[in-house]
């Protein structure tokens, strides 16, 4: 049950009003954007909700019990609020909303009408859209750890316990060519084996891009000639000279984080657990899976 500020209910009650609604964004980084569909800039709180930033919202529904209520979004990417460029670099990602129904005569009289974070966001060459996710999606979302053969720490942080800044994991290289879209030439990355940066992070430390990081695809070598590709398009253009840093992937199975990167003793999965074919093997004279034995060498 919401309880309306004092005046609000009268105006309700008039029949004829001069309302609208106002948006809160605070992103991952701490930046706080708002947004009005009213035809002027309002501010209340500290924040400045702009009214030509392009921001619409579908129709708000709620219901009763713990379904999640979601409402979508669509916006147009911009220079001065929500850049494509941000959006890829995840600042978004979960970022909190506050959905306010404002009286713009009047912004003593404004009632806060959903929280929550922003879910999945699709993007196009000059819009994005995405769906504002209610208190109760929470409860959807797995607590704690999950039973599964596969690492779940990420490379590098405080579980994984590996330092990736040391040479053997990480080194700095310069571009000195590029094919499409995803794929660079680099120089200063001959010490490592093919695939050695698979599923491993590219980050830019100068050039357009400086401070961006993608996810990398592929570590090839090519007749002495060393490239990598990332999964999606860079979102700025890059330039030979441009440096980077890369960092090396892994795959989150047991045999790599032993052989790899020497930190068995760190991994964070089950890799001896028995898969689902375990539950219909038998006895069989040629088999030693059921004798009791170990069954697994170690690495």
């Amino acid at each position: 049950m919401k309880t309306l500020p004092d005046g609000m209910q009268a105006h309700l009650d008039s029949g004829a009003t001069t309302l609208c609604w106002c948006w809160k964004l605070t992103r991952s980084d701490g930046a706080i954007y708002g947004f009005t569909d009213h035809d002027c800039d309002l501010v209340f709180d500290g924040v400045t909700y702009s009214a030509d930033s392009g921001f619409t919202a579908t129709e708000l529904q709620s219901s009763l019990g713990l379904s999640v209520d979601n409402v979508d979004v669509e916006g147009a990417l911009s220079a001065d609020f929500i850049t494509e460029e941000d959006i890829a670099a995840g600042l978004y990602d979960g970022a909190g909303v506050e959905v306010w129904r404002v009286n713009w005569m009047d912004l003593a009289q404004r009632l806060l009408m959903r929280s929550g974070n922003l879910g999945e966001i699709t993007r196009g060459d000059t819009y994005f859209s995405t769906e504002v996710r209610g208190l109760a999606a929470v409860l959807q979302q797995k607590q704690g750890r999950v039973y599964q053969a596969a690492c779940d720490a990420t490379l590098g942080d405080e579980r994984c316990g590996l330092d990736v800044s040391n040479g053997a994991y990480s080194v700095d290289v310069v571009v000195t060519g590029q094919t499409g879209g995803q794929v660079l030439q680099i120089s200063g990355a001959d010490a490592y084996e093919a695939n050695w940066f698979d599923r491993g992070t590219l980050t830019f430390t100068s050039g357009e891009n400086d401070g961006i990081s993608y996810a990398l695809q592929s570590h090839v070598v090519t007749s002495g000639i060393v490239s990598v590709g990332v999964w999606s398009p860079f979102l700025k253009s890059v330039a030979v000279g441009d440096t980077i840093t890369l960092v090396a992937g892994c795959d989150k199975h047991f045999a790599t984080c032993v052989k790899k990167f020497d930190n068995g003793a760190n991994f964070r999965g089950c890799p001896h657990m028995p898969g689902n074919d375990f539950v219909t093997t038998y006895p069989s004279p040629d088999s030693d899976d059921l004798s009791g034995e170990h069954r697994y060498d170690q690495y």
